[in-house]
């Protein structure tokens, strides 16, 4: 692991002071993404392998529901909440739907890299294409947003040996494609690029309640009282360590956006607004931050 990243034992780090005193930083992390009817093969991974050949009319029309319908119901809680929202973008996106891209930037959300489709992975790539992809991206990016992007969550957590000294190179600062703790670390190893961790989540992640998932079964209601029990821990041990952690929560329009559970979401974010104590804030000020303050 030392390649990446060093290890920190919890209860041998300073405090970490986060802004006004706060003691948890939630961000919200929108997944907006594009999954092509007939995807290139990757032999290293096969989306749609439930059926022997391509169309997967089941798996393709259920994810694109997201963007069609699941995007739009999610809007107005969105927007009724004190939440600062990153979209993890496959940037093909701002090209097939014009609308949802004008929507993003009328209401400032931030944005990081999620690749060009979540059909199209990084497993395999050679060094020079990764360059390219990194180049198209951000520039796709800053010409239909006007964005500057820093950050990157591997499209579906793919990723080769050289991509975070890749990501460095093309002017990135932070990934969160590491789940490995509930604070902020530096990739600080030979390969780690001196980029920012921003502690993501694959537990407080609606995508765990579609079929197939380890949790399927338990659904929204389940969901909003994970995320209220991560809130609460996470604050208790701030305030007892003197410390602050952060808690990602992670939307996809495709899962959340489905009608019987749109009314969880607005509880869930009603509920934690009612605590004094959360940043509301983003990937992007998170590595901001403790980069300003060098902390890790």
């Amino acid at each position: 692991m030392d390649e990446f990243l060093s290890y920190r034992p919890l209860d041998r780090r300073e405090s970490l002071p986060l802004p006004d005193g706060k003691r948890v930083a939630v961000n919200v992390v929108m997944n907006i993404e594009h999954y092509e009817y007939l995807p290139p093969a990757n032999p290293h991974r096969d989306y749609f392998y439930r059926v022997p050949a391509k169309p997967d009319i089941v798996g393709y029309s259920f994810r694109d529901f997201g963007n069609r319908v699941g995007f739009w119901r999610m809007l107005p809680v969105l927007d009724d909440s004190p939440v600062q929202v990153t979209c993890s973008l496959n940037c093909e996106v701002l090209r097939l739907y014009p609308d949802i891209a004008e929507a993003m930037v009328e209401r400032r959300w931030s944005f990081m890299s999620h690749g060009t489709y979540n059909s199209r992975l990084l497993f395999g790539e050679s060094e020079s294409a990764e360059r390219e992809f990194y180049d198209y991206t951000i520039s796709t990016v800053r010409e239909l947003t006007g964005y500057r992007m820093r950050g990157m969550l591997g499209p579906s957590f793919s990723a080769t040996p050289a991509t975070y000294r890749l990501m460095a190179e093309a002017g990135m600062t932070y990934t969160t494609d590491w789940f490995i703790d509930d604070q902020p670390f530096r990739l600080d190893g030979p390969s780690g690029g001196g980029l920012i961790g921003v502690p993501y989540s694959r537990e407080v992640n609606d995508a765990l309640l579609f079929p197939g998932s380890p949790m399927f079964g338990l659904d929204s209601d389940y969901f909003a009282e994970i995320v209220q029990s991560q809130y609460e821990v996470l604050s208790a041990e701030a305030h007892e360590r003197d410390t602050a952690y952060v808690m990602t929560i992670a939307l996809h329009p495709l899962y959340m956006g489905i009608p019987h559970r749109i009314g969880h979401l607005a509880q869930m974010f009603e509920r934690l607004s009612s605590h004094d104590d959360i940043w509301w804030t983003t990937p992007e000020r998170i590595a901001a931050h403790v980069d300003a303050i060098g902390w890790c």
